[in-house]
């Protein structure tokens, strides 16, 4: 299965910048297919990005988070952007990979200490994406809702738009909501 739109570039004869190179490897993600949607049989052609998933996220965030004046909203942008950035050297792992959830913590983590060790005084970002994997915070919290709330919201325009049956899926992930103003728009947009 095809995992990625292209081949990784290979800037290896090229000197760029340390941040340039870490800006390749950051849009590397907009090459990565979300592979879950592929396993349950849409085509490559129609298959959202890992970077085209995590702009959906940032953008529920923005819009939706505005509205909840007890979160810090630029934290919770920064959370939803870097929420998925080991992905671009990962791919995108489903429970198809039997790869344990400390691993592939593990595994991304790895990645994202590789691309931030490019960008200069990185260590705030790097402790956004801890943030998000040990779920403490409320940010961290309502941004992991949000991730799930935009992977139901693609699962309807791919039912509608395909013949993937996504309907089940779609369930599970309203079953799994917690924040209640998600679910609150969970309920008026995807539920029957």
């Amino acid at each position: 299965m095809r995992t990625e739109k292209f081949e990784r570039l290979d800037r290896s004869n090229r000197t760029p910048s340390d941040w340039l190179a870490g800006w390749f490897q950051v849009l590397h993600l907009k090459q990565t297919y979300r592979k879950g949607w592929l396993e349950r049989g849409l085509s490559d052609r129609h298959c959202e990005s890992v970077a085209e998933h995590s702009f959906g996220v940032a953008m529920l965030a923005l819009l939706i988070g505005r509205d909840v004046p007890s979160l810090n909203l630029e934290k919770v942008l920064r959370l939803a952007l870097i929420h998925d950035l080991g992905e671009a050297h990962v791919g995108d792992l489903t429970p198809l990979d039997n790869v344990p959830k400390p691993e592939k913590v593990a595994r991304e983590e790895k990645a994202v200490d590789v691309i931030l060790a490019l960008f200069p005084d990185s260590t705030a970002l790097k402790a956004d994406w801890l943030e998000y994997e040990a779920q403490e915070t409320m940010e961290a919290r309502f941004v992991k809702q949000l991730d799930r709330l935009e992977f139901a919201l693609q699962g309807a325009l791919y039912q509608e738009s395909s013949d993937l049956d996504t309907e089940a899926l779609i369930k599970k992930v309203g079953a799994g909501l917690t924040d209640d103003l998600v679910k609150a728009l969970f309920a008026e947009t995807l539920s029957p």
